[in-house]
């Protein structure tokens, strides 16, 4: 059997376990035990629900804000562009233009409650959610 420098040395089967070279010197302490580490989370920042809380927000934003400026912006144009249509009168004395003027309270309405309703339905429960994780992560951290 040929020495070989560059491989590491294999301690034959038979050869007797090793002594301390200073018997005199008490025991080296065990190494600590590895720490129970929790199932792998994703962190807050890298966590997909984030995405989606953004995305079901930028939903909520989109659908109050058409609601109110579409009807308005449906009521400039019929007014540059159909005065005809505008002035002309529903009943006695009450011009068309006039009640869709009225109609913008109602509609603003409307936005609020959409508004307010797609937050309850899509965005606070995801909210609460990534609460509910960032208070988790918050502890374990301080666990720590």
């Amino acid at each position: 059997m040929s020495y070989d420098p560059y491989q590491p040395h294999v301690p034959r089967r038979d050869a007797s376990p090793p002594y301390a070279a200073y018997p005199w010197q008490p025991p080296a302490p065990p190494e600590p035990p590895e720490p129970r580490r929790a199932a792998p989370h994703a962190r807050l920042g890298h966590h997909s629900d984030l995405r989606i809380l953004r995305s079901a927000y930028r939903w909520q934003r989109r659908v109050a804000t058409l609601t109110a400026l579409g009807y308005f912006t449906l009521f400039l144009i019929l007014s540059a562009y159909a005065p005809s249509f505008m002035t002309g009168t529903v009943t006695d004395g009450l011009p068309t233009g006039l009640l869709l003027a009225l109609f913008q309270v109602p509609v603003t309405w409307l936005a609020i409650a959409l508004y307010e309703g797609t937050a309850r339905r899509r965005v606070d429960p995801l909210a609460a959610l990534i609460r509910k994780q960032a208070e988790l992560d918050a502890k374990r951290e301080a666990a720590r």
